[in-house]
């Protein structure tokens, strides 16, 4: 099977997580998935190959080496967004694209101008969706890319490597990847997520992560006769938006700048509720960030009552760098590994998170690597499939490699 087919197949299966799903994984259809890669590990003859309650699955390519090597992993994640539709995906394979706009469906194009990253893939194998769903390519072209590479590896016994792990999870799109994952039964020194994006990318720095649920109580009174009674829960929630930086937005910042996002407010005379994410990848700034958010709680009730405004601020995740830079043989070796199948790195630091980065800090350090997909979580979504044969490449050369790290 080659890692067309391979990821043919896999985006068949709608993947998708739900952000409010209290389950693990948050969806059932998650499990169906799961269950065919784990059976499909078997046939390919991998060790170890299980699937846990959750749907966690780790398999094993076994060492073909005597020689004392580092047992390293590649893993990736099988839920789709919940930002878009990932049900009935209808890929289409466009063999040496023209470098023109490509009309995905009736009326629905996919344009160059919108979207140059196409034109980087002019000449190559790219594979689009119908304009209606996801591709699926995040992260269902890394699994391909591991799964080939291993099978490759399998099949050129020349080729001399150390125990190789392979770990596939379900909800990284909800934040919830890492949550469940075996550090300690995956058994590796380190390890690399395949989640990247376009040729090249190499991540090891991330946001600093929390969220704020803001929630703001008022008091309902006929407005003809609501004078020094009512609170208006709805027009509280105004101001506090409003007491945050209007520079500091997603849609205003980039590189390292951090921002706060308001993602939804439920609002009605009596109760109001504000929901926010916090990034940075500084971690004194992000400390920073979130004092602030309460000291504006603090001030809404100095003006409105004590009670008034509560502010409900929980981390989510923190910058990998941190539990990289002690460790940064696990760079050099992805450099190496880049520079000889040449992959030109593309070193930058991901505005969002990857289940590298929580793996990091329970003890694993896990960088980020491009997987291919471009135009994640939407209709508008492609994979080059010469990029995701580079990125298997890269994958077989890291394992060579680090099997004469102790020579």
């Amino acid at each position: 099977m080659d890692i067309i087919e391979r990821f043919l197949n896999y985006v068949k299966f709608d993947t998708q997580s739900a952000e409010e799903s209290a389950t693990v994984p948050s969806t059932d259809k998650q499990l169906i998935f799961a269950r065919y890669l784990r059976d499909e590990l078997k046939d390919e003859g991998f060790d170890d190959v299980e699937m846990d309650d959750n749907g966690y699955i780790y398999a094993t390519l076994k060492a073909n080496t005597k020689k004392d090597v580092p047992t390293i992993g590649f893993i990736s994640h099988y839920d789709t967004s919940p930002d878009c539709s990932g049900k009935d995906v209808k890929p289409r394979l466009i063999r040496n694209y023209d470098g023109n706009d490509i009309e995905l469906s009736l009326g629905i194009i996919s344009s160059t101008k919108k979207f140059p990253e196409l034109l980087a893939h002019k000449g190559e194998d790219i594979i689009v969706t119908d304009g209606h769903t996801l591709l699926g390519a995040d992260d269902k072209a890394g699994i391909a890319e591991i799964v080939q590479a291993m099978c490759w590896l399998r099949d050129h016994d020349e080729i001399k490597h150390g125990d190789i792990r392979m770990g596939f999870n379900p909800d990284e799109e909800i934040g919830m990847g890492a949550h469940h994952f075996d550090v300690e039964k995956f058994g590796c020194e380190w390890a690399y997520t395949m989640d990247g994006g376009d040729l090249g990318d190499l991540e090891f720095e991330n946001f600093n992560a929390a969220s704020a649920k803001i929630t703001i109580k008022g008091v309902s009174v006929h407005p003809g006769y609501a004078k020094d009674k009512m609170v208006n829960a709805n027009r509280l929630a105004a101001e506090f938006a409003n007491m945050l930086p209007a520079d500091e937005t997603p849609e205003t910042t980039e590189g390292y700048e951090g921002f706060y996002h308001l993602l939804g407010i439920e609002s009605n005379i009596e109760k109001a509720k504000l929901s926010y994410i916090i990034r940075d990848h500084d971690r004194d700034k992000f400390e920073d960030r979130k004092d602030f958010i309460k000291e504006c709680a603090r001030k809404m009730n100095e003006k409105y009552g004590e009670g008034t405004v509560t502010a409900d601020v929980s981390d989510q995740y923190y910058n990998m760098k941190e539990k990289i830079d002690p460790n940064m043989h696990v760079i050099d070796i992805v450099l190496k590994a880049m520079q000889d199948c040449g992959v030109p790195p593309k070193v930058e630091p991901i505005r969002g998170g990857t289940d590298g980065a929580q793996l990091s800090f329970k003890g694993l350090p896990c960088p980020n690597i491009f997987a291919g997909g471009v135009n994640f979580h939407g209709p508008y979504e492609f994979v080059s499939v010469q990029v995701m044969e580079k990125a298997m490449q890269v994958i077989v050369r890291i394992c060579e490699i680090t099997a004469g790290y102790n020579d």
